[in-house]
């Protein structure tokens, strides 16, 4: 199992546009981190499934686990402030 902290800064570049007035951290952004932070982002991996559950707004601690599971596959799991906010299924990609 891996784990990794991230918070993304209200200046952000990615927050002028998604959304303004009620700025969340876009969701591609927020798995692409999240693999970053565990050293996951890599060509031989995938992303088989996502589920955002909960925004994440700026300045929040999200926390990120990686669990290994059967059949080369992992399950990611983002939380923020113990609430599941994110789920994603990844497996090595196939030749």
């Amino acid at each position: 199992m891996s784990e990794a902290r991230l918070r993304f800064s209200a200046a952000h570049p990615a927050f002028a546009g998604h959304f303004p007035g009620s700025p969340m951290v876009p969701g591609a952004l927020l798995l692409a981190a999240a693999l970053d932070a565990l050293a996951l982002a890599r060509a031989d991996l995938e992303i088989v499934s996502a589920k955002f559950l909960h925004p994440v707004v700026p300045e929040t601690d999200v926390q990120v686990r990686c669990i290994a599971g059967a059949a080369r596959a992992s399950r990611l799991e983002l939380r923020a402030a113990g609430r599941l906010v994110a789920t994603a299924v990844l497996r090595e990609a196939r030749a």
